[in-house]
């Protein structure tokens, strides 16, 4: 396969929304859930957020867990995951947790929207920067890129866009779901695939692997998806 083998973690409330309507990043999973989450991140090559939940957020995409980092180590890996930002304009402030946390290796994928001044400044901190010469990065010239990176196990956290343009272009081959037992509503509120959205014909077929049921009334969903490609 020219591409990392790749999952999507979502948590979500019970109809659907991975935020309120606010867009201020909501905790959404429970403690059990968040355990989870860092063991996934703990089992990754890299970890992957679109433009909107990397510059919205600016997430630290770190293990939290000493243990887990300790693991990681002690199995000849860096103490965290590779960090990938895929951003059409890289407007990503250098003293942010995105960049700073760690120790960890930093890769971004942009575009020529990106100033040079600015990816002098990313690159002066290490980053490993990508520049695609058209107006949105090329998810599978960027799958590859990984790939030769040494990523061979890809974690997506969202948001929205990019996980429906990684579905629409057969680019993952596991999806998970963490239903939260709460209602945030709202038509304007984010769903965990967003975009110009599927034709009922062109709709991504899921296959249920799993379904665990956690002690605070949220249930876990592993998905299987039917239609995927190499890079």
């Amino acid at each position: 396969m020219n591409r990392p083998y790749t999952f999507i973690n979502i948590a979500m409330t019970a109809d659907g929304k991975i935020d309120t309507f606010e867009r201020k990043g909501s905790a959404i999973s429970s403690t059990q859930d968040k355990q989870r989450v860092d063991q996934l991140r703990a089992g990754a090559d890299a970890i992957l957020v679109g433009g909107k939940t990397l510059l919205g957020e600016l997430p630290k995409l770190t293990v939290k867990s000493e243990s887990l980092r300790g693991d990681r180590i002690r199995r000849g890996m860096a103490p965290n995951p590779i960090k990938v930002g895929v951003v059409s304009k890289a407007d990503i402030p250098i003293e942010s947790d995105f960049i700073q946390a760690g120790p960890a290796r930093v890769v971004i994928f942009t575009t020529a929207r990106t100033s040079i001044g600015h990816l002098e400044r990313l690159r002066a901190q290490h980053a490993e920067v990508f520049v695609h010469e058209a107006p949105r990065v090329d998810p599978r010239k960027m799958m590859r890129t990984l790939k030769e990176l040494g990523v061979n196990r890809l974690m997506v956290e969202g948001g929205g866009t990019i996980n429906f343009e990684l579905m629409k272009l057969g680019l993952v081959d596991e999806l998970m779901i963490y239903m939260a037992p709460m209602i945030f509503g709202g038509e304007g509120a984010p769903t965990p695939a967003s975009g110009p959205g599927f034709t009922r014909k062109n709709a991504v077929a899921l296959k249920l692997t799993n379904v665990e049921t956690h002690e605070d009334g949220g249930v876990l969903l592993n998905y299987k998806l039917q239609d995927t490609q190499e890079a």
